[in-house]
């Protein structure tokens, strides 16, 4: 589960972290900009990849953040980062410019990370993911199929499990992509267009199987971070079978939609289900 790796409480950013603020990208630099929500699960892993390389953070921020500070919010400003609010998601990306511009003139130098780190270097991550989750599967009884349930929002996540498996030939593997907040023609022109970014870091342009991405827009509900019938179910039953807390934003939602085509038999009997949790645990306390 990326829910539980690394620092920070962990998710799946810090597997693109681990590309986006790699040795050879940190060469000067003084301060990580990137941006998000109040409750922005990428923001919190990178001021805490921050906070452990040593480095200024700045959090350009759209929305209200909450006063007393909960959930992501409060460990935001707990690893050190500082804030840098705007009004809406479309003001973030010029805003991160000019923070990083007045960076550079107060003689700092300034790495901008984008929202997710979904870029095709971020996608590397999952790539690896890939691998991990190919030896896991070599080691379990056969299955004509596995179906890998992961949310799709920013799309770095989906991308980089794409190319690895298209990479490692694993015909046999279906990604589906559950959004909690995009339709289905954003979730497929931004994996696309990740996908060849990252094949192309890894010297390859093969196309992927046709077979291999399926995305879902049938479990957003009412919005963004607001829970459904389905991921409220879903959330107490991984909680009192398993002991596996889920987040009410992403993974909730990833399990409902799972569950949903388990019930509904859209997964053939004999094939196998993984559910990959991207972490996002704090939003659960707000």
């Amino acid at each position: 589960m990326d829910a539980e790796t690394s620092f920070g409480l962990g998710g799946n950013k810090a597997r693109k972290l681990e590309f986006e603020l790699a040795p050879d990208r940190l060469n000067g630099v003084t301060c990580v900009v990137t941006c998000g929500g109040p409750q922005s699960n990428h923001s919190r892993l990178t001021a805490a990849a921050a906070a452990r390389l040593g480095l200024r953070c700045i959090l350009v921020v759209n929305g209200e953040i909450p006063e007393p500070r909960t959930g992501n919010a409060y460990l935001h400003h707990l690893l050190g980062a500082e804030i840098h609010s705007v009004d809406t998601r479309e003001e973030r990306d010029p805003a991160m410019a000019t923070v990083a511009a007045q960076v550079e003139a107060e003689g700092g130098k300034a790495i901008v990370i984008p929202l997710g780190a979904s870029t095709p270097l971020g996608a590397l991550g999952y790539v690896r993911a890939a691998i991990e989750i190919d030896e896991q599967l070599k080691a379990l009884p056969p299955a004509e199929r596995t179906w890998v349930f992961v949310s799709a929002s920013s799309c770095g996540t989906y991308a980089g499990l794409a190319v690895g498996f298209s990479l490692l030939g694993r015909s046999d593997v279906r990604l589906v992509g559950v959004s909690p907040d995009v339709d289905t023609e954003e979730i497929e022109q931004v994996t696309q267009y990740l996908c060849r970014g990252t094949a192309a870091l890894l010297g390859t342009t093969d196309a992927l199987p046709p077979d291999l991405l399926i995305s879902t827009d049938e479990y957003i509900g009412d919005g963004y971070g607001i829970p459904t019938e389905g991921s409220t179910e879903a959330t107490s039953l991984l909680a009192r079978t398993e002991g596996v807390l889920l987040d009410p934003v992403y993974t909730a939602k990833t399990a409902a939609g799972m569950l949903d085509w388990a019930r509904k038999n859209k997964v053939p009997q004999g094939d196998r289900l993984v559910l990959w949790h991207t972490g996002g645990y704090p939003s659960a306390f707000v």
